[in-house]
């Protein structure tokens, strides 16, 4: 089916699905768990919402969507989708209550119910995410748009590389036409290349970075050079298109890819950052600041991560956000206690799957933890010293161990401490880091 640019079209809304990498929430598993994640955080507003709909036996705004071969997914106007769809079919409802409260609003449906709404339809993606970005970046406009918070605008940043502070592309492209390495007459897809090192953590397997709004490399110039010049080739010449990198999965694809090529940076080609307490950093260091410790308040601290969250992580990547934000270690020693053990124990899940490590049915926990990492250790992703807490892990006797953390669980009287718990995850923080990013 041919879909042309800025076409507004009446559409099935059995044939619209609802967007399960929606900004709103970053990429869930599937189009059910989105629907459910907009009632767990929006359930009265999305009531009052389809009321309204129904009242009125219309929808004024036409939703923006994306035609992917099979349907057409809703980039914005979920919201309004959703309300249609439960009313054309309550039973799908993420909740027993809802399913009648639905079917209820379907008999107030003023008029004949719709079967088809219209649509503005995009078949460009880029323009499409710059529709986007001007509706929910800057200054809102439209009448009963839902406005995006800050978590909403980094998961575009995030998913997309659109930001106003600094042009990733940009610079790449300066650095490869200084160095001869630009491909010859044909232009580089920029919007793409943003789009593909949208993260700090994908750009870091290239081996730079960004900070403080400046290109900064972190592994040797030539070597990273050449792999900005691969990918540069591979996108321009069309070997990559938007659609190879337009979820998390597909950027990891296309660089694992590239680094079982021998195209990425690799641990021997890191730059080595001159200690503080050297003799060229000596006259720099003014003792004239009161630096004060700051107490820990959560298990995660308040740091970025070089973490992504593909829709399949949806729920390692609940329990994170509960870990670094929500939950306070004064507060709830417990909850964080056995949460943090839950996480541990997908996350090792997740490696195991993804890397295809052989475990036994009959596997204990730390045997699990201790092939998981093994491998990593062989793939220079953890060092000796990583490797040796995970192989005490294993002790009983030991503060960081598998008994520890189940004794967490299933123990009446043995009480976590926040001092316990913050030590446990510092020693296993990169071990877990790993496994998510697998």
């Amino acid at each position: 089916m041919n879909v042309k640019i800025m076409k507004l079209k009446y559409i099935l809304i059995n044939d619209l699905k609802i967007n399960n990498s929606n900004d709103r929430h970053g990429e869930l598993e599937n189009e059910s768990f989105a629907i459910a994640w907009l009632f767990s955080e929006h359930e009265t507003h999305m009531n009052n919402l389809a009321k309204d709909i129904a009242q009125q036996g219309m929808v004024y705004e036409p939703p923006l969507v994306f035609y992917d071969g099979d349907h057409f997914t809703v980039f914005d106007g979920n919201r309004r989708v959703t309300c249609l769809k439960l009313m054309d079919k309550p039973h799908i409802a993420p909740t027993s209550k809802l399913q009648k409260k639905f079917a209820n609003i379907r008999k107030d449906w003023n008029g004949e119910f719709l079967d088809k709404i219209q649509c503005q339809v995009e078949n460009d993606r880029d323009r499409l995410d710059n529709i986007l970005y001007r509706r929910h970046t800057g200054t809102q406009g439209g009448v009963g748009q839902s406005n995006w918070n800050d978590r909403m605008k980094a998961n575009f940043v995030s998913r997309t590389g659109k930001s106003n502070s600094f042009n990733v592309a940009d610079e790449i492209e300066i650095l490869l036409s200084k160095a001869n390495l630009l491909p010859t007459k044909i232009n580089i897809p920029r919007s793409t290349i943003n789009r593909l090192l949208s993260a700090e953590q994908f750009r870091n397997r290239l081996g730079f970075g960004i900070k403080k709004k400046k290109f900064e490399f972190t592994h040797k110039k030539n070597i990273v050079l050449a792999a900005l010049a691969r990918v540069a080739n591979d996108l321009a010449t069309q070997k990559i298109v938007l659609k190879d990198i337009w979820d998390i999965d597909g950027k990891h694809s296309y660089l694992d890819r590239l680094e079982e090529e021998g195209v990425l940076p690799t641990s021997q080609n890191k730059l080595i950052n001159i200690p503080l307490n050297s003799n060229k950093n000596k006259e720099r260091l003014k003792p004239t600041v009161d630096i004060r410790p700051t107490i820990r308040k959560t298990l995660i601290p308040q740091k970025t991560f070089r973490l992504s969250w593909p829709g399949r992580l949806q729920r390692h990547h609940q329990i994170w956000e509960e870990l670094q934000f929500q939950l306070q270690l004064s507060v709830q020693p417990n909850a964080i206690s056995v949460l943090f053990r839950v996480l541990l124990e997908l996350s090792v899940l997740n490696y195991i799957e993804q890397q295809n490590i052989q475990v036994h049915a009959n596997d204990k926990f730390a045997n699990r933890v201790l092939k998981v990492g093994h491998d990593l250790f062989d793939k220079k992703k953890i060092n000796n010293k990583q490797l040796g807490i995970i192989k005490k892990f294993q002790n009983t006797d030991q503060i960081i161990s598998a008994d520890t953390l189940n004794r967490y669980v299933h123990s009446s009287n043995f009480a976590p401490s926040p001092d316990h718990l913050t030590s446990i995850w510092d020693s296993m923080a990169d071990f877990i880091v790993e496994c998510l990013e697998a």
